[in-house]
């Protein structure tokens, strides 16, 4: 019954004043987030870690372009893949949203690009940063986890790594990155040749 007798002027006062409130705490959690981004920048690019990198994108610190170079001795070498990250708010005490921009032919990454990785998901903490999202995404290039796959075809391949499914493992990773580098035609070439495919059948994964 109160506040039916409250000045509307009042009201409106504690309105506008809880408005700012408001949006001062939300400038100040982004604040936080910003200078935590800005000191992860910092430690990536003086951690002299072959194979990854990661910037923001233009001059939104909440949206990074990363990239990872594929694991020497898998199916991945001499590829590289860039990726985004997307921030929320609640960073660190939110993982970020990652998925892959180029396309990836792997038991973990689905058609969209998202990915399966514990880390994003149950098992993140604010412990994680930049740095150590990267490197285990690349560490799971060449060590997936066929237990929960996105993508049921490679687990398949992955799985029976024996012949020619370890051909066709070889051919359609390139061929998925082929997609979104044009490059990497000629290391598709390299690569079934070494493979020792039939041109019927290198003729059948071009028109995939």
């Amino acid at each position: 019954m109160a506040s039916q007798n409250m000045d509307p002027a009042a009201a409106a006062a504690s309105s506008t004043a809880a408005l700012k409130g408001s949006e001062s705490g939300g400038s100040a959690a982004r604040s936080s987030v910003s200078k935590r981004l800005q000191q992860e920048l910092m430690t990536l690019m003086m951690s002299g870690d072959k194979g990854i990198s990661a910037f923001p994108e233009s001059d939104n610190l909440f949206k990074w372009i990363g990239t990872i170079d594929g694991p020497q001795g898998t199916v991945y070498e001499d590829l590289r893949y860039r990726l985004s990250l997307d921030f929320p708010a609640g960073y660190p005490y939110q993982a970020p949203r990652v998925k892959f921009v180029t396309p990836c032919f792997h038991p973990n990454v689905d058609d969209q690009g998202f990915i399966c990785l514990d880390i994003l998901k149950d098992k993140w903490s604010a412990l994680y940063d930049v740095r150590s999202i990267l490197l285990s995404i690349q560490s799971l290039l060449g060590e997936p986890n066929n237990e929960s796959p996105l993508n049921t075809t490679a687990a398949e391949m992955w799985q029976d790594q024996e012949g020619e499914t370890k051909e066709l493992l070889l051919c359609y990773t390139v061929l998925h990155h082929m997609i979104y580098c044009t490059h990497s035609t000629a290391l598709y070439t390299q690569r079934s040749k070494a493979c020792a495919l039939s041109s019927d059948r290198q003729q059948g994964l071009m028109e995939l």
